[in-house]
């Protein structure tokens, strides 16, 4: 094939039919070929791998709160996306809150485009939300280009993102699903925590106690329901109690549309291992105990479970109240957008799992619940977007070097499996010292 710009070849490269040598053919930011590892494809440049490195596609990660404009504080879309790329990371989805105002209509959409349009290391879509009000804006903000919505069932941590009520809940899904939209749940039952013992001081005992699987559990349980009733695409957010993946497999027997996703703290971070006052662990839902752990993990194991995804929610060192070690007033969020991929790639080996899991559960499945057609695979006509990685390579993670705008996660100091040694987008290696090139993508572009 002639006039190729690029040929990466790797001895190593992820695929959807598993692990296979190949030489990669790029022009115009797309894959134009997959041929052997030696094939006679002439290109501009012809990069070849270390034998330690494997070429997978870029992560898609579709659940990241960027905060941008508003709480650039908290984080931006500059050390987002450059996070996002040193992470091996090449898509992201914003999140319509924390940032003020959040994507609740089309003019507050159009200003978190501005905002970003300038700012982007790596491609970027945007969620709108679903709160009290706003149900007349649902759909222009769907013709407008989001990927669908968000909503909460109890308060968000943020007064200017309010829950939805039940019949609030049954309308939205009602107009999403008249359009064949998707509502994404941020699913705790508000009665049960206000029933549960609230969280006492820097005791996490007594956080985790204050946020009971029953909350997620009856949440569910009533979301699905009314997928059940109003034929609504929905997708569960960061699920933390193995105790609702029943409820999801028997759901999905009898037709609902219903996926769910779950997040590198619940697969590698457990209850028993968390110090009291450790606020930086304080995300919600929140970290359960090991067995809780494990049986996520058969949740992957058996597709329960379709995708894993960051919930990167950063905030300033200060709302983290380490000074106390209060769990009850700290901000609740997990930043971990850079570390993602090792996160999950350390602990996955070690049950077994491969790269070509990982790789599903974190670029082709998020890809697939997006509607981002070119994105997820080493594919002929897909972007070329890739992560090379040292999969046996550790290091030990030292927040002050990542590139989240505040120095505090839960991973500072542990040693992680597998390392990034480059990220491309369309075919051209992210260089975060240079000027951003990422695109802001719309829902359905091809």
């Amino acid at each position: 094939m002639n006039a190729l710009d690029l040929v990466i070849r790797a001895r190593r490269v992820v695929r959807p039919a598993g692990e296979q040598p190949a030489a990669i053919g790029v022009r115009d930011g797309r894959i134009m070929a997959i041929a052997p590892y030696d094939a006679d494809l002439q290109a501009a440049a012809d990069v070849r791998l270390s034998d330690d490195e494997v070429l997978l596609p870029g992560l898609v990660d579709s659940h990241v709160h960027v905060n941008d404009p508003g709480r650039t504080d908290w984080e931006g879309f500059t050390s987002a996306t450059k996070a996002a790329a040193r992470g091996g990371v090449t898509t992201i989805i914003d999140m319509p809150l924390n940032s003020i105002p959040p994507t609740c209509d089309v003019p507050a959409l159009r200003l978190k485009r501005k905002t970003a349009e300038t700012q982007a290391y790596v491609d970027v879509g945007f969620w709108g939300g679903a709160i009290p009000g706003n149900l007349s804006d649902l759909r222009p903000l769907h013709d407008a280009g989001v990927f669908g919505y968000k909503c909460f069932l109890l308060h968000s941590g943020v007064d200017e993102f309010p829950p939805l009520d039940h019949a609030q809940l049954e309308a939205a899904m009602r107009e999403i699903s008249s359009f064949d939209g998707l509502l994404i749940v941020h699913a705790e039952d508000a009665h049960r925590i206000d029933e549960a013992v609230p969280p006492n001081g820097a005791s996490y005992l007594d956080f985790l106690n204050s946020r009971p699987r029953a909350a997620e559990n009856e949440a569910v349980a009533g979301v699905i329901d009314l997928a059940r009733e109003t034929g609504c695409r929905v997708h569960i957010l960061h699920v933390s109690s193995a105790e609702v993946l029943p409820l999801l497999a028997k759901a999905r027997a009898d037709g609902v549309r219903i996926t769910a996703e779950t997040c590198p703290h619940y697969l590698s971070l457990t209850a028993e291992d968390i110090p009291d006052g450790a606020t930086q662990y304080k995300c919600c839902p929140p970290i359960r105990e090991a067995s809780n752990r494990e049986l996520l993990w058969d949740g992957l194991r058996d597709e329960t479970i379709d995708l894993v995804v960051s919930d990167h929610s950063p905030s300033t060192i200060d709302l983290k109240h380490l000074d106390t070690g209060d769990f009850g007033t700290a901000w609740g969020g997990i930043a971990s957008l850079q570390l993602g991929l090792p996160a999950v790639w350390t602990e996955a080996r070690r049950r077994g799992f491969t790269l070509s899991d990982v790789v599903r559960w974190m670029s082709a499945a998020p890809a697939k619940l997006t509607g981002l057609t070119t994105k997820g695979a080493v594919e002929v006509g897909y972007d070329a977007d890739f992560c090379v990685l040292a999969p046996d390579e550790t290091f030990t993670v030292d927040a002050t070097q990542l590139q989240h705008k505040n120095a505090i996660t839960p991973y500072d100091g542990r040693t992680l499996t597998g390392v990034v040694r480059s990220t491309w987008l369309r075919g051209r290696p992210i260089d975060i010292a240079v000027d951003p090139r990422g695109r802001l993508l719309t829902r359905g572009e091809r």
